[in-house]
């Protein structure tokens, strides 16, 4: 049955424009579905304990369903005071997810009070509500896309850190974490959509004059990575920089950058 109008508007319209637009409204429909329903992954920098970043246009307008990653430096686990308790509350009742990675500058005496969990492929420690801490070498499946996750970095500063108060020894992963992504990224067939870290592979900062202090061995590790693996963009934080060093390496900081 047409519906009421229907009728009307195609009379008053020329065949040929009346044809058109019945073959165009169901294509439009799905466009505009697709576009305001479909969940979407975002990725972003550090935070630092800032709570001030999620009034970001970028962050304010993510809805239920999306995915909000943070490239390490969380910081909102870190004194366990009061307010901090309180912003952490108010993260967990967010309408979008909530993962992050670990930096460099994190309490994790704090993080390991969380169990770890399965989590959507990889394991994470569930914080609460909808955030979530994803542990080092996680492959996750989101919206049909692989991620590995890989958290650390070496603080530069640590000499002038004292330790268990704002430096923690498990800034730099163990062998058993660098073994559970090299099993996982085998198990992937050494393929994935996108590699999220906060510190970069060697290669990449000794291009972009980003590297300070001395080589470890995490970024030999990544090293290893980036020429084992497949993989269509690598996203980093800790450097405080919001750029496209080509078009499968980026630094982001403040940006709030969707995974296509």
């Amino acid at each position: 049955m047409t519906p009421p109008g229907r009728a009307a508007e195609s009379q008053a319209l020329p065949d040929g424009i009346s044809y058109i637009i019945a073959v165009l409204r169901p294509l439009i429909k799905a466009f505009c579905v697709k576009e305001v329903c479909s969940p979407v992954i975002y990725v972003t920098g550090d935070l630092h304990g800032d709570i001030e970043r999620f009034a970001d246009k970028a962050i304010k307008k993510l809805k239920k369903g999306d995915t909000l990653i943070v490239l390490g430096d969380f910081g909102f686990l870190w004194s366990g005071d009061k307010a901090e308790q309180k912003h952490l509350k108010w993260l967990t009742k967010r309408r979008y997810r909530i993962l992050f990675i670990d930096g460099c500058h994190e309490n994790f005496d704090l993080l390991r009070d969380y169990p770890v969990e399965d989590f959507m492929g990889g394991r994470a420690r569930h914080i609460g509500g909808n955030l979530y801490y994803i542990q080092r070498g996680s492959i996750l499946e989101i919206e049909g896309k692989k991620l590995l996750c890989f958290g650390g970095a070496e603080s530069w500063d640590k000499e002038d850190r004292e330790e268990g108060l704002n430096w923690w020894r498990a800034e730099l992963p163990t062998s058993d974490e660098l073994e559970y992504c090299a099993e996982n990224l085998k198990a992937a067939g050494s393929e994935v959509d996108y590699i999220l870290t906060h510190d970069a592979p060697l290669q990449i900062l000794e291009f972009t004059q980003l590297m300070r202090g001395q080589p470890n061995w995490l970024h030999n590790f990544f090293d290893q990575i980036m020429k084992t693996t497949r993989y269509k963009k690598w996203l980093f934080g800790r450097y405080h920089k919001d750029l496209n060093y080509s078009p499968k390496v980026q630094a982001v900081f403040l940006k709030v950058v969707p995974l296509d």
